[in-house]
């Protein structure tokens, strides 16, 4: 990168005094000084970890790659210009066919929330593979019950009752189905910029057209996303929620099945909602006669510290919660949650899945909920995510590049832009970035419409010394620029 470039993106936004004085051959003198000064001088160190893996012996990841391009889907992407071939997880740690180890700051999309091989988890799932892998709902099996039973306890007011399905998608898809046929209407409210799944209705609910394609998708209306960073109203969620009331009044009947928004966008780039935003638009979509779903795929199970759900910060109880991911620690496990009268309205017909409520994949979600609680996993992300938010907000104060940090525990957001005024998206940058620091030992997520948004959502059992470690990987790269 050129040194203008440098001086444009990476260099401390407080100059030293002296820097007004000295321009020579239109560079300035004290911007190479300042250069220097955000140099690292030697790479950060990953933090002990008191275990090393048995040697690899199976297929290395180029005959992997080449079996993947000739046998899986060509829609199936992948990570960095070298993808790793990851071949063992502990903890908040992954390790390559060579043995290397890496911290995970992406724990699988946001679903690995115990840690990876969790012995609680792990002992559950061979235990009760064991002893029943799969019966079906149809008969009587006390693991899918225990789980619904503790679940219920983790959910406020009369959401109590649960359908088990297989992923987020399966589960908003069905969330989505519940409030067209309790309500009797069709339309729908999503956000833009949100993503709810990739199958025939969840497409049409998510607003991101690189997760679209061109197939039929209707009685879908987009609101305005209130985001705070890039919205139209900064931070006043109510004067979005505005949107949502004129779309039931020049949009609809008058009437709508349902208003469906995650607390936190995170496919998005990890936005937040503006807050008063959730309670208005709530209040409006309730006085139109429909149900309010809280996708908590990502955001639910701790992940974001202050509550156990993302909606609970926003003052607001919804009718349906959905719900996947880090309910089962990386077991393929989806849910629904609803009231009672709500939940009757699938005895209307046969509703069924023949994997929804597996044994195995229901005893692994109650062990997911019991290691949350008996390890404090809530309170831990808490503690490191405020710790990991601080040290990168400081990281956007000596980089230029850094255009937003925003999130919730360990639900972080790293947004790069080229230009801080205009946001211009720093899309090439993002990957030159998240290239090197895999280099380093730190696996990142990216995401966000422009595809230039970091996003950090590791393992609850995260240490400050790995949220150290990941921001000190950061400041390295970008020192380097």
């Amino acid at each position: 990168m050129t040194g203008s470039l440098l001086a444009r993106f990476l260099l401390r936004r407080s100059p030293p005094p002296q820097s007004q004085f000295i321009f020579q051959r239109g560079i300035s003198q004290s911007a190479a000084e300042r250069t220097k000064d955000n140099v690292a001088a030697e790479p950060p160190v990953l933090p002990p970890f008191d275990y090393v893996p048995p040697s690899y012996s199976g297929p290395s990841g180029d005959h992997v790659l080449a079996k993947r391009r000739e046998y899986l889907s060509p829609s199936i992407m992948h990570f960095y210009k070298s993808p790793l071939n990851i071949v063992e997880g502990k903890k908040q740690y992954l390790f390559d066919e060579n043995g290397r180890r890496y911290v995970d700051a992406f724990g699988g999309i946001a679903t690995v929330c115990c840690g990876h091989c969790h012995p609680d988890v792990v002992s559950a799932i061979v235990d009760q593979t064991k002893k029943l892998q799969h019966s079906t709902v149809l008969y009587l099996n006390h693991a899918v019950a225990d789980f619904a039973e503790a679940l219920a306890g983790k959910l406020p007011g009369d959401l109590k009752v649960a359908f088990f399905t297989n992923s987020g998608t399966e589960a908003n898809e069905l969330a989505m189905m519940i409030a067209r046929l309790y309500t009797g209407c069709h339309d729908i409210i999503s956000i833009r910029n949100s993503y709810h799944g990739n199958a025939g209705g969840t497409m049409g609910a998510t607003a991101q057209s690189i997760w679209k394609f061109n197939v039929v998708q209707s009685g879908v209306h987009h609101a305005v996303n209130p985001d705070p960073y890039r919205g139209l109203f900064g931070s006043d969620g109510a004067k979005y929620a505005r949107d949502v009331q004129e779309i039931i009044n020049f949009g609809t009947s008058g009437n709508v099945a349902a208003f469906i928004s995650e607390a936190i966008q995170g496919v998005g780039g990890i936005v937040e909602l503006a807050p008063g935003y959730l309670p208005a638009a709530y209040d409006s979509v309730k006085k139109a006669g429909g149900l309010c779903i809280a996708d908590e795929v990502q955001s639910g199970f701790a992940r974001t510290g202050s509550h156990f759900w993302g909606f609970e910060s926003h003052g607001v109880q919804p009718d349906i919660v959905t719900m996947a991911k880090g309910i089962g620690n990386g077991i393929p496990l989806g849910a629904v949650v609803t009231t009672p009268e709500i939940a009757k309205v699938l005895t209307q017909s046969s509703y069924f899945n023949t994997f929804g409520g597996n044994p195995v994949c229901t005893a692994a979600g109650l062990a997911v909920l019991k290691v949350i609680e008996k390890e404090k996993l809530q309170e831990n992300a808490f503690i490191v995510g405020s710790h990991l938010k601080e040290r990168l907000n400081v990281l956007k104060d000596k980089y230029e590049l850094i255009g937003d940090v925003r999130g919730k525990g360990l639900m972080l957001g790293v947004e790069l832009v080229t230009d801080r005024e205009l946001k211009t998206p720093a899309k090439v940058e993002t990957l030159h970035v998240m290239d090197q620091m895999k280099e380093l030992g730190v696996l990142i997520g990216k995401g966000g419409y422009y595809g230039n948004v970091f996003r950090i959502t590791p393992p609850l059992c995260f240490s400050k010394e790995d949220a150290d470690f990941v921001v000190d990987a950061m400041d390295y790269t970008l020192s380097r620029m």
